[in-house]
């Protein structure tokens, strides 16, 4: 076989992910607060870039582009028109008191009226601030308590209480060890290694500090941190020991076999537990300082007066920039160099591109919510045995894009509808088929009917996972036994042997 060298020419088509492409679909997947950063970098790096403060969008009396400049669009109506929202204004002389009115939230009863001419309540002395300068001390994040942290807190009782110079460089290394609920993490033998001492100078020091408040802290387990609990209200006595010592027993609500470990009758069992659920496991869930954060949904969906739905994109979390075209014309007159000619050039069509990034982010979010609203009316109407089986490509279809885009818009979105607050992605679920023949039900629904059923069971005839097929395949759900176990696995919802002893269980 010869081998010869030829030159072909070839056509082909190939799509090419350019730096622009991949920040639009990055954008994309952003949630709100990562969106909010983003722009945030992007506002310090461009200067051509300007955050609209929500003005008329204008910047030395030229009209700019700007992103998320929808505020004075109409809401999007689907299946009927919006409905005027109503607003109520209050002018400045309507929310000020007149010059010889009392103010709307005086308190008359602790008005002054024992004369003509009350004198002005004497003035807080003022505190100086070591330059001659009176600094008003009435302030009110003055008077505010810090909150007191879990570690200064133990701190402050290990400064009291230990003395040993030893003894408190181990109970600083044993703090940092505990874990958000109070307890102590890691093996005492390999702690003892790591610190240099002897397994029982380090027990010695871990006594010390479990009688610190709250009490139950520096326990390693929760029988440990029930137990300290009960010595300090002297409640530990032998059957009360047997009894935290087989916690995994209440779990299972064995109490024949409880009884019979703590040698107690069901009476006295009973009143054991009710003390034991009056401790507290987590002790040190009282010091924690964090604050839950509220979920802010990305559209507002609320019925209209037509019968339909209007849909809305939350305005407070879309970031709003502008391009300062007169700003570009200035710096760009003034360019001498080609670099800077370069960089004001690169600058400006960043800031063009994320404008429209951030236009096209939010009509792609309206439009795919949009067409959720629509696919899932049953559902706001009536509930969720009414959600219906939904994947991404349905949608992707009837918006005309492809599914990749689809699941970018629907990670870490939100939505607020009549019926709550639902991620986007919760409204896309597994179809199950139905036995009759007729629609597809949707897994989560047949997920809250077994929910529904588990609830409703009466304590004498509780249902089996057979028993469960057999109602919902009455109820119109082609659905198999593993799959039922599976949903109520899932569900946290115990076997129906667990679930006849509970409430089969005598106290």
């Amino acid at each position: 076989m010869a081998l010869n060298q030829r030159l072909d020419l070839r056509q082909a088509q190939a799509l090419v992910m350019t730096p622009q492409l991949q920040q639009a679909i990055k954008l994309l997947q952003l949630s709100n607060l990562e969106l909010s950063e983003y722009v945030e970098e992007e506002l310090e790096k461009n200067p051509l870039l300007q955050r609209d403060d929500g003005s008329d969008g204008t910047v030395d009396g030229d009209r700019q582009v700007g992103a998320g400049d929808d505020g004075d669009e109409a809401p999007q109506p689907v299946n009927g028109d919006a409905a005027a929202l109503e607003t109520f204004g209050l002018s400045a002389s309507d929310g000020m008191a007149a010059p010889g009115e009392a103010p709307l939230d005086t308190d008359y009863e602790n008005m002054w009226n024992g004369g003509t001419d009350p004198a002005p309540p004497p003035a807080l002395p003022s505190a100086s601030n070591g330059q001659g300068t009176a600094v008003d001390t009435n302030v009110l994040e003055q008077t505010i308590a810090d909150t007191l942290s879990l570690n200064e807190h133990l701190q402050a009782q290990i400064d009291a209480d230990i003395e040993e110079p030893r003894a408190r460089v181990i109970a600083s290394h044993l703090m940092s060890l505990l874990d958000e609920a109070g307890y102590l993490t890691g093996d005492t033998d390999q702690t003892a290694e790591q610190l240099g001492c002897p397994r029982a100078e380090l027990e010695e020091v871990i006594a010390r500090l479990q009688s610190l408040e709250p009490t139950g802290v520096f326990a390693r387990n929760l029988s440990e941190c029930l137990a300290l609990q009960l010595k300090d209200r002297d409640r530990y006595d032998p059957a009360m020991a047997a009894l935290v010592d087989n916690l995994d027993l209440i779990a299972k609500r064995d109490f024949a076999g409880l009884k019979r470990l703590c040698g107690i009758d069901g009476e006295d069992l009973a009143d054991m537990l009710a003390e034991l659920k009056r401790l507290n496991p987590k002790p040190a869930l009282a010091f924690s300082t964090e604050t839950a954060m509220p979920v802010t949904p990305d559209v507002f969906v609320r019925a209209d007066a037509g019968g339909g739905w209007v849909i809305e994109l939350n305005s407070d979390t879309l970031p709003r920039v502008l391009v300062d075209r007169s700003y570009h014309a200035e710096v760009g007159a003034r360019a001498r160099t080609d670099d800077d000619r370069n960089y004001i050039s690169e600058q400006f069509q960043s800031a063009n591109w994320l404008v429209r990034a951030l236009d096209q982010r939010a009509n792609t979010i309206l439009k795919v919510s949009t067409e959720l609203v629509l696919q899932q009316d049953a559902f706001l109407r009536h509930g969720i045995r009414h959600l219906k089986p939904l994947v991404l490509r349905n949608i992707a279809e009837k918006i005309e894009m492809h599914e990749s885009t689809v699941s970018r818009v629907t990670t870490n979105k939100f939505i607020a509808t009549p019926r709550g607050i639902f991620e986007l992605k919760y409204f896309f679920t597994a179809a199950i088929a139905s036995s009759d023949g007729g629609v597809d039900i949707s897994a989560e629904a047949v997920r809250h009917r077994i929910k529904a059923l588990v609830a409703t069971e009466p304590a004498d005839a509780v249902l089996s996972d057979d028993a469960i097929v057999n109602a919902l395949r009455t109820d119109g759900v082609d659905i198999a036994r593993r799959t039922v176990a599976k949903y109520r696995e899932a569900l946290k919802i115990p076997s129906s042997v667990e679930r006849r002893r509970n409430k089969n269980a005598v106290m």
